[in-house]
């Protein structure tokens, strides 16, 4: 039996408007950890905080790689890819991104 670890590339939406960009093998207890304030120091002092939008990569590479590419993406950029995340969402009834 394969239990090959999948990577993130995640964006949360801060308290402030503001989106937090990182990358993680456990999507779900990091948005916990970054909610209760033991994430990054970023989304500590702009909480509360709210996934909008991952993607979902092979190799732990992969994901960094694409972390780097939206960190340095413009804010619009970003917020395109949060709205693109969230019509796919509507049209396969999961949960933004890929």
């Amino acid at each position: 039996m394969s239990t090959q670890e999948k990577n993130y590339v995640y964006m949360l939406r801060c308290g402030d408007g503001s989106l937090y960009t990182g990358w993680t093998n456990d999507l779900d207890r990091r948005v916990r950890c970054h909610q209760d304030g033991r994430g990054a120091k970023y989304t500590k002092a702009h909480r509360p905080v709210e996934l909008v939008y991952s993607e979902t990569f092979d190799t732990r590479g992969e994901a960094m790689s694409r972390e780097w590419q939206i960190k340095h993406m413009t804010k619009e950029h970003k917020e395109a890819l949060v709205r693109q995340g969230r019509e796919e969402a509507d049209d396969t009834g999961s949960s933004g991104g890929r």
